[in-house]
């Protein structure tokens, strides 16, 4: 062997040493783990393959910002679309409105659950279907204005600002309707307005509405309100003391129709509901 290939072997001998030495602290910090396996992108077309429309109910991967992003997607798919609620328009909404927003930190693990959950003042959020349903129930194309009474929480709102034009919330609570119009804003729901009072007289001043909702049950339907829904509105509304029923009324050129459409249960209409009789 010459000098220099002598020299050149010693170099490379060098070399792999240096770097043997190098990576020892990693190797000896992750001795016992496993090889991480890279996760390889499910359904990927092939290349100069047109790329199949994404499922809208399909739980998608959790944001680092949203870490709820799946929960709400699985919501979606499993109480809303696995039951009636049909309309693409809610369903899409469903699955964008942050859900967790609207309640207290401690009970954002169960936000998406199928059930309601309490808020401040003895009052509830009602279960994710239920305001799915009562949605879909107004039947909206986004052109409508809509009436709630009984602001709570301000999920229900957020819910029709992003399938109408225009909402207005009225809560008889100021504590509620403060919090409310705070998460409102901070998801972006410009298109709310919210008054502090008694809903059971509506909002005349800014009638007819194209939809009402109620969230909290009167012993009987409040005459105001259907006094303020316009021709072609319709109106949902749960209504009873102890056995309560979802009733929708939907005004015609012809009057008024009414049937009750699902057995529900909640918290009672206060302030002057409470001195009506069914």
């Amino acid at each position: 062997m010459t000098a220099t290939a002598s020299r050149t072997l010693s170099m490379a001998i060098g070399l792999a040493g240096s770097l043997l030495l190098t990576g020892c602290g990693t190797c000896d910090r992750r001795a016992s783990a496993p090889p991480v396996a890279r996760p390889v992108p499910a359904g990927r077309p092939p290349v100069g393959a047109e790329a199949p429309a994404p499922d809208p109910l399909a739980p998608r991967p959790a944001q680092a910002d949203d870490p709820y992003q799946g929960a709400r997607a699985l919501m979606v798919k499993t109480q809303l679309a696995g039951r009636d609620i049909t309309d693409p328009r809610v369903l899409s909404t469903m699955g964008k409105v942050p859900r967790h927003l609207f309640v207290a930190p401690y009970l954002r693990a169960q936000a998406y659950a199928d059930y309601p959950l309490p808020i401040e003042h003895d009052q509830t959020i009602s279960q994710p279907y239920i305001v799915a349903f009562m949605t879909q129930a107004l039947q909206l194309d986004g052109s409508e204005r809509v009436l709630e009474i009984g602001t709570g929480s301000g999920y229900q709102a957020a819910v029709l600002s992003d399938l109408c034009r225009e909402v207005y919330s009225i809560e008889i609570i100021p504590e509620l309707s403060e919090r409310a119009a705070k998460v409102l804003a901070e998801v972006g729901a410009a298109n709310v307005s919210l008054r502090v009072g008694d809903g059971y007289r509506g909002w005349p001043e800014k009638a007819p509405f194209d939809g009402i909702v109620v969230t909290a049950a009167p012993p009987s339907v409040p005459q105001p309100l259907v006094d303020q829904l316009a021709v072609g509105g319709r109106m949902v509304v749960p209504v009873g003391v102890h056995d309560q029923e979802l009733v929708l009324i939907e005004r015609s050129a012809q009057g008024i129709a009414r049937r009750e459409v699902l057995p529900v249960r909640f918290v009672p209409m206060t302030g002057e509901a409470q001195g009506t009789g069914r």
